[in-house]
């Protein structure tokens, strides 16, 4: 039987406002950054901190919305986070199942060297060196093949394939089935807690593409969604960028605005993939970090 006595009901009680205040302090600074970008340029400034505009404006949106290569750079973003997740998902698998059955010759080197590129990398010119030399500068395969498994999501996603009962392998050898048919029917549906996590962090790591490619995409048509932002913000300020790309009737708000209705923009797509994923996120981000 619950209990219900005075003295548990306070706890409950004082738990839920404790509980509450906390959310409501993580959920400011969002609803901050919502409010401004919605908010007069006139009303921010004379305010500074605003949750609930009393003049409406959707300047910051419209002066980001004025290019004529955000819908591409947002197709671009698309393509590569759909495109590549997969990939990053296919592979790492791919790997991670025959590290998963300790009858691997040589599992223990390879998995040395795994553990050793998470401590040590070749570096950003090395790496860019080598996308150079197998043609991929310039092209949206550099945002997806240069990471394409991820050493520490293919260790975990590794752990959690050992803690899989091995009677359901060796059942599935007796009907028939093949090394990749094993994985393909029984273990990958048995991972969907794992995969649906692993497939959000490489998700996010896609959407969130920048650095890579200031260093490896050259025509501006093929850049993504944050590398657009990014010089629509420097417009703004006065500085810098492609300045042929936006429209030069419309006079740009103030820095700040534009930078809420970019943090906006490039948030709240990704953020939507969240509640899709919500039962299989929460059990399967522990899911074979403990047994190695």
């Amino acid at each position: 039987m619950p209990d219900t006595s005075l003295q548990s009901r306070l706890f409950n009680m004082f738990n839920y406002l404790v509980l509450a205040g906390f959310s409501l302090i993580t959920l400011l600074p969002f609803i901050y950054i919502a409010a401004g970008s919605f908010t007069a340029s006139e009303e921010l400034i004379s305010r500074g901190f605003i949750l609930f505009p009393t003049k409406f404006s959707l300047d910051g949106y419209r002066y980001i919305l004025s290019t004529g290569t955000i819908l591409n750079s947002m197709l671009v973003t698309i393509f590569i986070t759909v495109v590549g997740t997969l990939v990053n998902l296919i592979f790492t698998s791919l790997m991670a199942y025959p590290l998963a059955r300790r009858d691997l010759g040589g599992r223990r080197v390879i998995m040395l060297g795994i553990v050793f590129s998470m401590l040590f990398s070749g570096g950003m010119i090395p790496t860019f060196l080598i996308v150079k030399a197998v043609g991929l500068v310039d092209s949206t395969a550099s945002l997806i093949v240069p990471g394409l498994i991820s050493a520490f999501n293919l260790i975990v996603l590794k752990n959690f394939f050992q803690q899989l009962p091995e009677g359901i392998e060796e059942s599935a050898k007796i009907d028939g089935c093949n090394d990749l048919g094993i994985l393909l029917r029984i273990v990958l549906p048995l991972s969907k807690p794992a995969m649906a996590t692993f497939a959000l962090f490489y998700a996010v790591g896609h959407w969130n593409t920048f650095f890579n490619a200031i260093l490896y995409i050259n025509d501006s048509a093929k850049w993504p969604i944050q590398v657009w932002l990014r010089q629509i913000v420097i417009l703004s300020q006065g500085g810098f960028g492609d300045s042929a790309s936006v429209d030069s009737e419309f006079a740009p708000p103030p820095g700040a605005v534009i930078k809420m209705a970019v943090i906006v923009i490039s948030t709240v797509p990704i953020l939507i993939v969240y509640p899709f994923m919500q039962k299989h996120f929460a059990k399967g981000v522990m899911l074979g970090s403990v047994k190695g």
